[in-house]
């Protein structure tokens, strides 16, 4: 009898054979701009599929993706996502979807909470699936190492949600400061409006509430401290006004708000420093920080701050001068530049200040240098969005332009801010080391214990 060895979907799509079959008819001819060949869809499992997850998961379809399994702990807050998908296989816990799936499923989703991020890609990396994780990628540096090492062992093709760098804002950016439109660069001044979430809460709630039928608490906690459920805060509970843009209501960790806790999230500067970051990273080659200071309003021991002021310093590289980011949050900005005159700073925005001019964005803020640079050519290419962007990497083409090797120094640089919240200690960053050799207990918090019978080695 004779036998054939067995191939995976998943590495067949990969392929170099694969995508020589599958580019021997033109897509157009067989369906129109854009069409994708069922023979050729990359199958996707989507992992917190409720929140974010509901529209991203949206594009992913949209970008060419076929969802055939969704997972999320808590049934009721994915139902939108399960009835928009009525085809796909549901799950309640992703080891049972990485267990149960298996070479049915290319790719995978997280859009879970901070907290749980670390643990989910890592299956799915060990799984040999490729992988988008909305940001950021991990909770703390170690985490973030760990996912380095497995994705690069894995060899798949990973990204995350950032806001892209690779879009026109992003690009040309890059290549105003490239050709020097504002001198050399030492100066940015980032902010956001954030949090939209309570946070700056003295203490946790009392007390315990039921847990829904439709919610698996146990493993949305995952790695994180033990703690009893709270639905709501109650009445004349002493937390700060909500936000008007939060959409997380009164509860207390589920859903949205999770993000102003520190055993589960990181914060204004984990949720909006991984998107306006990214392209000064791009284009000032920014790689790690050597120090880092924060300056706070009351800092308490279980949740971030109301508002803060982060400065990172940057040694010289690869020609370029010594650098000095700022992140600014919680209504916080930067003092406004002169040039803008009447206008006002943006809600959200990046301020590149050189020793010739200045930008907002990839606005030259002095008109003369604007029209001097305005037939500056546009050599860098303008890619899709950030799901567009994974898909053709899942495909083999270019690597997204947020995958996880890009996405390391990004995610220290929110996690490392954190560290200084938190400690309100101004600290030396051995990035090689992985160490803050002048601050023991900032040095603890790049590595944090993991609760429940879970651990990073799976």
């Amino acid at each position: 009898m004779q036998t054939q060895a067995r191939i995976s979907r998943r590495a067949f799509v990969g392929s170099a054979s694969a995508a020589a079959v599958f580019q021997i008819v033109p897509r157009h001819v067989l369906g129109g701009p854009g069409f994708t060949p069922p023979s050729a869809k990359i199958t996707l499992a989507g992992i917190g599929v409720g929140g974010v997850g509901h529209s991203q998961l949206k594009s992913c379809a949209d970008a060419g993706f076929e969802i055939v399994a969704l997972c999320d702990v808590d049934d009721l807050h994915a139902k939108k996502t399960y009835d928009r998908h009525p085809q796909a296989r549901r799950y309640r816990d992703f080891r049972e979807l990485l267990g149960a799936e298996g070479d049915k499923v290319d790719a995978v989703y997280c859009g879970t909470p901070d907290h749980t991020h670390a643990v989910i890609v890592l299956a799915a990396l060990r799984a040999r699936k490729h992988v988008c994780c909305v940001k950021p990628l991990t909770r703390t540096v170690e985490e973030c190492r760990a996912v380095l090492a497995a994705a690069q062992a894995a060899g798949t093709a990973t990204q995350v949600t950032t806001r892209p760098n690779t879009g026109e804002e992003g690009c040309r950016t890059t290549e105003l400061i490239a050709a020097g439109a504002i001198g050399a660069v030492r100066e940015v001044h980032v902010w956001s409006h954030r949090p939209a979430w309570p946070q700056g809460m003295p203490g946790r709630p009392e007390g315990e509430d039921p847990v829904p039928a439709s919610l698996d608490w146990k493993l949305w906690l995952g790695p994180a401290p033990m703690r009893p459920f709270k639905n709501e805060w109650p009445a004349g509970s002493p937390i700060p006004d909500l936000p008007p843009n939060n959409w997380g209501g009164r509860k207390v960790y589920h859903p949205f708000n999770f993000r102003g806790w520190w055993d589960f999230g990181t914060g204004a500067l984990g949720d909006m420093g991984c998107h306006y970051l990214n392209t000064p990273y791009r284009a000032l080659k920014l790689g790690y920080p050597s120090r880092v200071a924060a300056t706070t309003s009351r800092r308490y021991a279980e949740s971030f701050p109301l508002a803060s002021i982060v400065t990172y310093d940057y040694p010289a590289r690869e020609g370029l001068p010594e650098t000095r980011v700022v992140w600014y949050d919680g209504g916080l900005r930067p003092p406004k530049p002169r040039e803008l005159g009447s206008a006002e700073l943006p809600d959200e925005g990046v301020l590149y200040i050189g020793d010739t001019g200045k930008m907002v964005f990839e606005r030259l803020l002095d008109p003369s240098a604007s029209a001097r640079f305005d037939t500056l050519p546009r050599a860098l290419p303008r890619r899709g969005d950030t799901f567009v962007e994974w898909h053709e990497a899942c495909r083999g083409g270019a690597r997204a332009g947020c995958d996880f090797a890009w996405s390391g120094p990004l995610t220290e640089f929110v996690l490392l801010g954190n560290i200084a919240l938190r400690t309100g200690k101004t600290i030396d960053y051995d990035a090689a080391a992985m160490r803050i050799p002048n601050a023991p207990d900032a040095d603890a918090l790049l590595r944090q214990p993991y609760h429940n019978g879970w651990s990073l080695s799976g």
